[in-house]
């Protein structure tokens, strides 16, 4: 089954303030994706605490590891 995600875009200017996409699998929360300007974190279902990740260091893991998509016309 394919996921589900929203966004919760807040109300404010977006530099001030995270934009979360909630990631549903099987009509139950899988996890969050908080994103600011300094940082990705993932909140995973069940646990207390979100892990933490630069977005320099963000760039370097998904060159590294992630699959090659084609890429869009701008």
């Amino acid at each position: 089954m394919a996921h589900t995600v929203t966004v919760k875009v807040p109300a404010r200017p977006l530099a001030r303030a995270d934009v979360e996409f909630v990631v549903k699998k099987n009509d139950g929360v899988l996890s969050s994706l908080k994103i600011s300007q300094g940082a990705v974190n993932w909140l995973a279902k069940g646990t207390t605490y979100s892990c933490k990740m630069s977005w320099a260091k963000f760039d370097k893991v998904m060159r590294e590891n992630a699959t090659r998509t084609e890429r869009r016309n701008a």
